[in-house]
């Protein structure tokens, strides 16, 4: 029986939904000091003076850290330099008395108990020399540079088609920073060991990456720090790089030498990594009959002044359409603030935004449907590499998408929709992500009593990890996914890459894959020494936990007891085929949005939506679905309601807690409908499987504001849509 493709349910739910499975922030321990950070109030200048007197003269402080006192840190950037780090100097905590953004941590207060330390923190006086400071990308954009991550090499002549062109648009967009803001805050939780080495609960989307960090950073052996990470509440990509509160939360362990957890609040949820600011142009030259002609895309998006942050915003315009003249740029402002991060759909979730919107216009100026258009300049091949696509059945996500939910019934003309006084919008848009597959190794071990178990040190951040290994474990080994264990979260095992990026089933899976098959080999060669109906067999398969042979059969158990040990194991290590090279690979999509707008009042509410998603095997169906929903979620989020605020006069957020920063809940959501094409892929990887996480979130927010457009005939290119920017 295949166990891939089966929408089982997660094998780690039950701990979860009983509160017996332990986050971060979450892990008891004798004695264990909390720590409490103490943030800049201003967004640039230095610290005169830290008096920390008040709050060490309460009973139960231990003592507060700063740049003056801290323990000795390494020197060079390339020390803070991370698996996931931008260009620069990454950011380093309580190094100098320097203030670079609003909301670094300047001091960390350590006490016996997390209010102590919280209230302590709050009598710990800093003297400030402030300086101007710079945060608005919108009024220094023509001090922009070009980034060091340089998009695909213009091809044609952009300039002399578009100036040609029958019909041209020059189309201005813009899109807010946004928060990660996962429902488990950072933590970091340091047991300090009694030889000295350092067992850390880090909430992380790589546990060997913080391992690293925490390794260079602070001069230790690899032997010296082992990073956990169970499971994860959530992270988005907030988790990809190490945050400041695991070397606090180190610095006070080692200069202690006792066991210290940092948590940090909602508000401090707000003073790292985040989805940047973008102001985007779109330039579109068509013929008549809707060809592409000339396609140009200009992103510039805000970075921090010791780091250059660079997305992949604009390259998804030079691949989703054919187009045989496209220009690509994307620039860089520095500003007094911290630097940004990956966020889901890194990247596309927002260049699609202003490629997918001004598609929709191109398709109002040209009087041709918007699924029509996309037909019209459907791509054969990704141009950006000039490679055929490895699979691509985005025409059936059209197709399939525009059925389900009824694309045919729609009246082109804005505002011809209603129910009542409520005006009734549809708007489209197609989605890309690419599917990329990293280097990963594997340990599958099986017992004597025919129980596997499968390791490599990746996270689970809520995505099923664990379920999905189980499955591709079962399905390679033949042993029934009961008998399944998957051990992740732990720097110690195998090498795995960081979470993200929708790569963790091609690249884990495939070396889970791999280590099974390797297993697998193993006992049949045992098979084949001890029993003589399997010496000469030609094919055997292994399934139900035994391995087959004609009529012949034995448990895998037996194999390992004739073995002489007491468990089998192989490890591997996986990369991505040879046969990839010569193909691009990518998920798609397809996302249609009904909203209805509320004439008297202007509310917005999407009422429907249908996401067509063409993901080649899809592992199990349940989480795959789970994960498109919560992409859309999102996207509806991105849309009508995320915005971080800033007061560029004093350089800080003015929405930091989720009271102000407004995200969708269950009355902002109505139907979702997720379909996943039919899609084979042989290339891509053993599986034949491309990651979901992001490519559920890539289009939707465009799909909503082009269903805006229609319902009201207001069309906003300032993200979010609210209904003050319509009426």
């Amino acid at each position: 029986m295949s166990a891939i493709g089966k929408p089982l349910d997660r094998v780690d739910g039950l701990l979860k939904v009983t509160g017996q499975a332990r986050y971060a922030g979450e892990f008891p321990e004798d004695g264990l000091l909390h720590g409490s950070v103490v943030s800049s109030n201003i967004a640039k200048g230095r610290v005169i003076r830290i008096d920390a007197s008040n709050a060490l003269a309460l009973p139960g402080v231990v003592m507060v850290l700063d740049h003056l006192n801290r323990p000795k840190l390494a020197s060079y950037d390339d020390s803070y330099a991370d698996a996931d780090a931008a260009d620069g100097s990454p950011f380093r905590p309580l190094y100098n008395d320097r203030v670079l953004y609003s909301g670094q941590p300047l001091a960390l207060v350590i006490a016996d108990n997390l209010e102590l330390a919280r209230h302590a923190g709050s009598l710990v006086e800093i003297e400030y020399a402030a300086e101007p400071a710079e945060t608005d990308l919108l009024a220094l954009q023509e001090q922009a540079h070009l980034s060091p991550q340089t998009p695909p090499k213009p091809r044609g002549n952009f300039q002399a088609e578009w100036a040609g062109a029958a019909t041209r648009l020059d189309l201005h967009y813009s899109t807010p920073i946004e928060h990660h803001n996962p429902m488990e805050p950072h933590a970091s939780t340091v047991l300090y060991q009694p030889d000295g080495t350092l067992h850390i609960h880090d909430k992380t989307q790589g546990p060997q990456n913080c391992q690293a960090y925490v390794q260079k950073v602070f001069g230790l052996d690899k032997r010296q720090v082992r990073i956990f990470a169970a499971f994860v509440g959530g992270a988005f990509g907030s988790g990809l790089r190490p945050q400041y509160q695991l070397p606090l939360a180190v610095m006070a362990s080692l200069a202690l030498k006792r066991s210290v957890r940092v948590t940090l609040t909602r508000q401090q949820m707000f003073t790292f990594g985040y989805r940047p600011r973008t102001l985007q142009r779109l330039q579109l030259g068509a013929a008549a009959n809707g060809r592409l002609l000339a396609l140009g895309h200009t992103a510039v998006g805000q970075t921090s002044r010791f780091e250059d942050f660079s997305e992949h915003v604009v390259e998804w315009s030079g691949m989703l359409y054919h187009c045989d003249n496209v220009q690509l740029t994307y620039k860089l402002v520095p500003l007094d603030v911290f630097t940004p991060l990956d966020m889901r759909a890194p990247g596309a979730a927002l260049g699609v935004i202003g490629l997918e919107c001004a598609m929709d216009e191109l398709a109002c100026a040209l009087g041709i449907d918007p699924v029509q258009l996309r037909l019209i300049n459907y791509a054969e091949r990704n141009q950006n590499e000039d490679k055929p696509w490895s699979s691509k059945a985005l025409r059936e996500c059209y197709s399939e998408g525009a059925e389900r939910f009824g694309w045919s019934q729609r009246n082109p003309e804005p505002r011809s929709m209603r129910d009542g006084r409520q005006l009734i919008g549809w708007g489209m848009a197609g989605g890309v992500w690419e599917a990329l597959q990293m280097k990963a190794s594997a340990k599958a071990r099986i017992d004597h009593l025919g129980k596997l178990t499968v390791s490599s040190a990746t996270t689970d951040i809520g995505t099923g990890t664990y379920t999905v290994m189980a499955q591709i474990a079962a399905q390679a080994s033949g042993v029934p996914v009961g008998d399944v264990t998957f051990l992740l979260g732990d720097s110690s095992l195998p090498t795995a890459p960081l979470q993200g990026g929708s790569f963790t089933v091609s690249s884990v899976g495939s070396a889970v894959q791999q280590a099974c098959e390797a297993l697998n080999a193993k006992l049949l060669d045992i098979a084949r020494k001890t029993y003589p109906a399997f010496k000469d067999a030609e094919s055997a398969r292994f399934e139900n936990g035994q391995l087959h042979a004609g009529d012949q059969r034995v448990s895998l158990a037996q194999l390992v007891q004739d073995s002489g040990e007491s468990a089998l194991e192989v490890q591997v290590d996986c990369e991505p085929g040879k046969q990839r090279e010569g193909y691009a690979s990518a998920t798609h999509s397809a996302v249609f949005v009904e909203v209805r707008v509320d004439e008297d009042l202007g509310t917005i509410k999407v009422s429907r939506v249908v996401s067509a998603i063409a993901a080649g095997r899809v592992v199990n169906p349940k989480m795959a679905r789970s994960q498109i929903l919560g992409g859309v979620v999102w996207g509806i989020g991105m849309a009508l309601h995320e915005e971080t605020q800033v007061d560029h006069q004093l350089g800080r957020y003015m929405n930091h807690s989720l009271a102000e920063y407004h995200i969708p809940v269950n009355a902002d959501i109505g139907e979702i409908d997720v379909l996943f094409v039919e899609e084979h892929d042989e290339i891509v990887n053993a599986l034949g499987s491309k990651g979901v996480g992001e490519i559920g979130i890539v289009g939707v927010a465009a799909a909503v504001a082009n269903a805006v457009y229609h319902a009201t005939g207001k069309r906003v290119r300032d993200f979010p849509v609210t209904l003050d920017k319509v009426f």
